[in-house]
């Protein structure tokens, strides 16, 4: 096994969903196979628009032969190990190349290596990488749901912290399991709906500048939904609740639905901001994703 890289852009032309599967061509194929079991980056080319530098990470569960395209193959990405890095991360930076194979021998890109859309990392500059992804100076309040204290609301410090091992495998491994995967969600999905609530519209800000809205899944944890902006949104404690409960849903346009079955329909409209649709990111690409809200209303909304 070995780590690598994944090149993708938002604009693929291949079926690829970072979340779940990453397609490429058969000429890949046996330098996919060194990744399968490990972790990979996900980078971020020039063209349409990219900024060249690493989004976020995976663990590469199987390579299978596509069955829907003959000479295509399709990484299998393991549930629940997708993330997307808290702060994006250039591939360069003033001392040099975060990837120290893409440097000649005289320091400049190395544009034939960098042109690969899958290619191999060692675990040194591996780990080098991700600590610049999760690494955030500003302090989060936990999850509501998240005890004070606990291995998942403390902050990402702790795996910074320089470790003495034989290997750089075994430190990568140790830094991966102390992401505080709850935290980066909450961080990331705040951040996208500036910390308003998506049903209601409200923004709420304690005394001590702590946002009031929760990051909810769209597609539980549990029943492997990742961590990521395109299965989270931005709701008030009351809303979160009605979600997770199947009493509210949104459409694909973001409509809000209200469950006939809830004893007071009414009074969740009430909550429902005047136009009837829930507040979507600024950004488009962080919209919440058709293939969770298509989950959440058919195996959670009490239609």
């Amino acid at each position: 096994m070995a780590k690598g890289v994944f090149v993708h852009r938002a604009d693929s032309k291949y079926d690829d969903f970072p979340e779940e599967q990453y397609q490429f061509p058969q000429r890949y194929l046996n330098r996919a196979r060194e990744f399968e079991g490990d972790w990979i980056l996900y980078y971020e080319p020039r063209g349409g628009g990219g900024r060249m530098g690493y989004t976020g990470i995976a663990q590469v569960e199987s390579i299978i032969a596509d069955p829907f395209e003959p000479k295509m193959f399709v990484a299998k990405i393991a549930p629940n190990t997708f993330l997307p890095f808290e702060n994006f991360v250039p591939y360069r930076s003033a001392d040099g190349f975060l990837e120290s194979s893409l440097a000649k021998p005289d320091g400049s890109l190395n544009g034939g290596l960098i042109q690969w859309a899958i290619r191999p990392i060692s675990d040194a500059d591996f780990r080098s990488i991700l600590l610049l992804g999760f690494t955030d100076e500003n302090a989060l309040l936990p999850r509501v749901d998240v005890p004070t204290g606990s291995a998942v609301g403390q902050g990402f410090e702790d795996a910074a912290a320089e470790f003495i091992y034989d290997d750089d495998r075994q430190r990568v491994e140790q830094t991966i399991s102390r992401i505080p995967r709850d935290r980066v969600f909450r961080k990331l999905v705040l951040d996208a709906y500036d910390s308003r609530c998506a049903i209601t519209g409200l923004k709420l800000i304690n005394g001590g500048g702590r946002a009031e809205v929760e990051a909810a899944h769209i597609k539980p944890v549990a029943r492997h939904g990742p961590d990521t902006v395109r299965n989270g949104i931005a709701l008030s404690g009351t809303v979160h609740w009605m979600f997770d409960r199947g009493l509210i849903s949104l459409s694909d346009n973001l409509d809000v639905l209200v469950s006939r079955q809830a004893n007071d329909p009414e009074q969740i409209w009430k909550l429902v901001n005047s136009t009837g649709k829930a507040f979507p990111p600024a950004d488009a690409k962080l919209r919440p994703h058709p293939k969770f809200l298509e989950w959440h209303r058919g195996h959670c909304f009490k239609a």
